[in-house]
């Protein structure tokens, strides 16, 4: 029969810990995220990093009045970055420094709620998840938010759970991981609902001035960005049928995500039975405090951020895309981590075969992750399939994707007839463009079209008006390829076509003619 005592989490000296706390699990998660940047080139999201972040501080304001607003804390860090160059591992590595960091705090949350083992299994799964060397190569502040969340749960756990009164100082630094994790994205304040959960008399009153305080960032940015809801208009109503993705949207990998799931699970049921055992030897000397609370406070970490973002979706406006949920991923492994520490013995055992289990479980994304196109929109590709001629001409489909095409260009490029100026305009991504299509290919006979998406959104209906105008100035379609992944690159040839050069040409009349790769 189980005890209390069995179930009690061991005691270990304080000192001791702090000087044996293991920091490289940091340095460790930082590596392996950092060579998730591989040979995967930027995508879009990232050119609009080097857009906004190359703009002058006036310009990145005025567009923070009109687009990502939300951004706007992460766009004025990069624009001092990027003063430094504009490489794709430099713009990355941001990104990778912040999965170390969050990995450090939570070996240390680890420690806290458990034991050292714990934490350092929780960063060694973090460190394996796909997830994890998607975002923390990617130049965007998922990576922050996620290392945000961390920091406010730890810096939580250290005013809560301080014997009598804690001072002052740890509600401001908990006050100020909550600022972070409202400034690195917007999203991230779903994880503070669980953490509500802490609340008791002894802490209510400087628990909820600091979460008050840190959540202004917050009101702010939500204000600034149910003004510009409009530039998300391309998320798509979502059912609770999402949640089934959401193990594999946390981990980035199916059957990954499904296994740490369950370990997570029976994680949070262990860790709590864990608590419960140490509350009841507590029980004489009035202590507990938080008893099985924090095992309930990591699953809400977990499963409350797209519970509640779903909700928000049918409430306000659809909001429901997997990477805002990205700073669930440490809540997963920290979970999983418990689950192992729970064990009776053998616990470096287990540890070093779930790690290394999810490696190999995980092996096909992290490939997919290092691929060329492992951010699905390939521009390199896109340059390569490009044969320009002499007089060819080039038009983009969307204009922004100038910001791509402009920083992989290293050759011979067609005449980008549209242009109208080098800088983005004021209020977004796209650039100042004519509008007179049939004038300025009047001279022109071959022209390549570039646009984000398939083939079909292309070539069928009116997704991409550019189309439709270069072929009323006389053009017929000769080639089409795609990059293959979704919504991935299409890539056109349009050629004169002799016999109604001058005239125009009915779009029908050109559907399913020329060759398509």
């Amino acid at each position: 029969m189980t005890t209390a005592a069995t179930l009690a989490p061991p005691v270990r000296p304080a000192a001791r810990l702090r000087t044996s706390t293991p920091w490289w699990m940091g340095l460790v998660a930082g590596v392996a995220a950092f060579s998730g940047t591989g040979s995967s080139t930027l995508n879009g999201d990232e050119l609009a990093t080097i857009s906004a972040a190359g703009r002058s501080l006036a310009g990145m304001f005025e567009l923070a009045r009109h687009i990502d607003g939300h951004f706007l804390p992460y766009y004025l860090f990069m624009h001092f970055w990027v003063k430094a160059g504009t490489a794709e591992l430099w713009l990355r590595l941001p990104s990778a420094v912040a999965i170390g960091v969050a990995a450090w705090f939570l070996v240390e949350l680890g420690r806290r709620l458990h034991s050292t083992r714990a934490g350092v299994v929780a960063a060694g799964v973090f460190a394996i998840l796909p997830s994890v060397s998607y975002y923390g190569a990617f130049a965007r502040s998922y990576a922050f938010a996620a290392a945000a969340v961390v920091f406010s749960f730890w810096a939580l756990h250290r005013a809560v759970e301080a014997g009598g009164r804690p001072g002052l100082r740890r509600w401001v630094v908990y006050g100020v991981a909550v600022a972070l994790v409202c400034s690195t994205h917007l999203f991230a304040v779903l994880v503070l609902p669980a953490q509500v959960l802490l609340m008791r008399r002894a802490v209510a009153v400087r628990m909820m001035v600091a979460m008050a305080v840190g959540c202004v960032p917050a009101a702010v940015l939500g204000l600034i960005g149910y003004g510009e809801r409009h530039a998300i208009s391309w998320i798509p109503e979502r059912g609770p049928e999402v949640w089934l993705k959401f193990p594999k949207m946390a981990a980035g990998a199916d059957t990954l995500g499904v296994v740490l799931f369950v370990m997570a699970l029976a994680g949070a049921v262990l860790f709590w039975r864990t608590l419960q055992g140490a509350a009841v030897l507590r029980s004489s000397t009035g202590g507990g405090r938080s008893s099985g609370v924090w095992a309930f406070v990591l699953v809400g970490w977990l499963v409350l951020p797209p519970v509640l973002l779903l909700l928000v979706s049918w409430a306000v406006t659809p909001v429901y895309v997997d990477r805002y949920l990205f700073v669930t991923a440490p809540a997963l492994a920290l979970l999983a981590g418990l689950a192992v520490a729970a064990l009776p013995r053998f616990h470096v055992v287990a540890g070093v075969v779930v790690v290394v289990l999810g490696c190999a479980l995980a092996f096909p994304d992290h490939v997919d992750v290092r691929e060329e196109n492992g951010r699905f929109e390939n521009i390199p590709w896109a340059l390569r399939v490009i044969k320009a001629e002499p007089e060819d001409a080039i038009v983009y489909g969307q204009s922004q994707l100038r910001t791509g095409f402009d920083y992989y260009a290293d050759s011979l490029m067609p005449v980008d007839v549209l242009r109208t100026g080098d800088a983005p305009d004021p209020d977004g991504f796209g650039y100042p463009e004519r509008s007179d299509v049939s004038a300025v290919l009047k001279d022109r006979e071959r022209v390549w079209v570039v646009w984000r998406g398939t083939k079909k959104s292309g070539l069928e209906g009116d997704a991409v008006p550019r189309v439709g105008e270069v072929e009323r100035a006389g053009f017929e379609l000769t080639l089409a390829k795609h990059s293959v992944d979704l919504p991935g690159l299409t890539v056109a040839l349009f050629t004169r076509d002799q016999e109604t050069a001058g005239q125009g040409t009915a779009r029908q009349g050109t559907r399913g003619q020329g060759t398509r790769g």
